[in-house]
């Protein structure tokens, strides 16, 4: 578990920082509900009628007013947007970095199989990245206890499940792309995120695209969906399939790659 470890060591500042501005943007944003529930359910009504707006974040859905509602809508794209780039941009310096800061030369010198190099590294990648939801669960779980409000446990839970497998179905998909470059590409893998973000809000707003349930991850990870308990079981095989595909071929591709 050497190159593991090695992983955990060069990702820890980068985890550091993130799940500090992640968890702690969705503390804060906890923290200010109080402040403003006394005026929820006007702006819950004023959501409801902004049309388009309010069906591609899901506000015509969501009860704004409530705790669960709020946490959906704020923290939920905080963590949905934050946790998908970090575990994108991580997850496409793996492989491509290694041979774009030229130490590919000298890892694989050593008595080790390019698949368990790719191994661990995609070992590190799921690690790191559940490290990183562990922690703003705690942010987000820690400030609703703060204020003292009552949730729905289960279904805060089963929302940050939801988000998990997001983020590890775009780090597979990013990790397949490390494969395939030379030199690490953060534009690519943000804008991969992106994407998938933007074709989530196109399935809210014109329902002739739901075939994009499954191809985004978005889709299954909506506060709106998982707070109703709409049937998400498709898109979250499809999402699991998409994301294991794309490990997979990274990791066939580095065992076969001509590295220069």
């Amino acid at each position: 578990m050497t190159i593991f470890c090695k992983e955990l060591r060069a990702g820890a500042v980068s985890f550091l920082v993130w799940s500090t501005v992640v968890g702690g943007l969705m503390a804060v944003c906890v923290g200010l509900y109080p402040s403003f529930a006394s005026s929820m359910d006007d702006v819950s009504a004023l959501f409801a009628g902004m049309g388009g707006f309010s069906a591609a974040f899901g506000l015509d859905k969501l009860q704004f007013g409530s705790v669960l509602g709020f946490y959906g809508t704020e923290c939920g794209n905080i963590l949905g947007l934050g946790g998908a780039f970090y575990a994108a941009l991580t997850a496409m310096g793996l492989l491509a970095g290694e041979e774009g800061g030229h130490t590919a030369e000298f890892l694989l010198t050593h008595p080790v199989s390019r698949l368990r190099v790719a191994g661990e590294k995609l070992a590190a990648l799921s690690a790191l990245t559940a490290a990183l939801n562990l922690v703003c669960l705690a942010c987000g779980a820690g400030g609703i206890l703060a204020i003292g409000e009552e949730a729905d446990w289960s279904k805060l839970l089963a929302y940050h499940g939801a988000l998990l497998l997001m983020q590890l179905e775009i780090g597979g998909l990013c990790f397949g792309l490390s494969a395939l470059l030379r030199r690490t590409s953060f534009g690519l893998a943000m804008g991969l995120a992106a994407v998938l973000y933007f074709a989530g809000l196109l399935i809210n707003l014109d329902p002739g695209l739901d075939w994009l349930r499954f191809a985004t991850p978005y889709y299954y990870a909506d506060a709106a969906r998982v707070f109703a308990g709409d049937p998400l079981a498709g898109p979250v095989l499809a999402g699991c399939g998409l994301g294991l595909l794309g490990a997979a071929f990274g990791l066939w591709r580095y065992r076969r790659k001509d590295i220069s």
